[in-house]
C-alpha cells in the first residue's frame, strides 16, 4: 500500500485519494499510538478512503511494534471488526 504519510507537525497520518486528504490524529505514548480522530471529507466518504487510511495506520503500527489505542469511535470499530488487525488492539 499506500501513501500513508505521517505529518509529525500535525500529528497526523495522512492519505490523499481524488485530490482530498483523509486524516487520522494521533499521539505516541509508552509503546502505544493513540488514534484521537479519523476523519474522511465529504467527497471520500462511503468510498473506503478511512478503511484504507486505518489499514495503512495498522500496518505501521505493526511494523513499528506498536499497540493502538483507538480514541475515535470509527477506529475502535475498525479495529474489532479487522481478524487482520485486532491483534493491535490496547
Amino acid at each position: 500500500m499506500t501513501g500513508l504519510r505521517d505529518n509529525a507537525d500535525l500529528g497526523r497520518f495522512e492519505l490523499d485519494e481524488q485530490g482530498h486528504t483523509a486524516f487520522a490524529d494521533y499521539r505516541r505514548a509508552d509503546g502505544r499510538l493513540i488514534i484521537d480522530y479519523v476523519e474522511s471529507p465529504p467527497p471520500l466518504r462511503g468510498a473506503g478512503t478511512a478503511g484504507r487510511l486505518m489499514t495503512a495506520i495498522a500496518e505501521e503500527a505493526r511494523l513499528e511494534g506498536l499497540k493502538i489505542v483507538p480514541i475515535c469511535g470509527y477506529a475502535a470499530a475498525w479495529l474489532r471488526r479487522s481478524k487482520d488487525y485486532r491483534d493491535l488492539l490496547a
